[in-house]
């Protein structure tokens, strides 16, 4: 099965393709929905003719909640050295795609393109929502400087990168809701970031200095970085409490 795709996750089809897309995928002790991602996601890619690759950010360490966006910036900044990548989508391990018409690629504007998750009824929960499966290219991410390195634990850092492309005055491209359909994979919530109410209120304030430009900051570095069968894992020891003490 999936023979074709090369070591590290890697595919590209017979023809040149103008773009090349990196699926950037933070992960922490979710094996099943991993495998299910990536026997479902390979094919996918494929069907729509996409050159792409498929990194898997794996947080260990002393930190006990999930750090996404700190996994986010790292992995930015690692799969670029890897790569060169024109587009770069973010994306849960625990959200599939159901149609095809949903092509993975990058705007003129950041793209949401999990708009409709069975969970929600396939309906959008709130204007601003900018989780689950969003694309970015290169340019667009270091603009809004990544992801907050803030918030650990469940909820907040989807709608601080909201405000950040508004102080932006970034649109958000969103497929139809028929189109921008979603499966996500039954689980139970992380540990609630109880914080995110408070970190939320200082989102403008910290935007241009916590994220890509200061992960090299965070107490978090790459441990390794290996190519398997089917994605290129790179490991991030994450140090306990970190965002803590840099509460604003």
């Amino acid at each position: 099965m999936l023979d074709n795709v090369k070591v590290g996750g890697k595919w590209a089809p017979d023809t040149n393709v103008w773009e090349k897309i990196a699926i950037v995928v933070p992960y922490r002790g979710r094996r099943a929905h991993l495998k299910m991602f990536l026997l479902y996601m390979h094919p996918f890619l494929q069907r729509q003719g996409r050159d792409y690759a498929i990194y898997v950010i794996g947080q260990r360490g002393q930190e006990l909640k999930f750090c996404k966006g700190i996994l986010y910036n790292i992995g930015f900044i690692s799969v670029l050295k890897d790569g060169d990548y024109d587009c770069i989508i973010f994306h849960d391990v625990d959200l599939i795609p159901e149609d095809d018409r949903n092509i993975y690629t990058c705007g003129d504007t950041p793209r949401h393109l999990s708009v409709a998750v069975d969970k929600f009824n396939y309906k959008l929960p709130y204007k601003n929502i900018f989780g689950g499966v969003v694309a970015m290219t290169p340019a667009q991410y270091r603009l809004l400087n990544g992801y907050s390195n803030l918030f650990c634990g469940w909820g907040g850092e989807d709608d601080d990168m909201y405000k950040r492309m508004h102080k932006h005055k970034l649109e958000i491209s969103r497929p139809d809701e028929d189109i921008g359909r979603y499966t996500m994979f039954q689980h139970e919530l992380g540990d609630e970031n109880k914080q995110r109410f408070n970190l939320l209120k200082t989102s403008d304030l910290r935007a241009d200095k916590d994220g890509l430009n200061n992960v090299g900051k965070v107490r978090a570095k790459i441990t390794s970085m290996s190519r398997q069968r089917l994605f290129t894992h790179i490991v991030v020891n994450v140090g306990k409490r970190y965002h803590r003490k840099h509460r604003m």
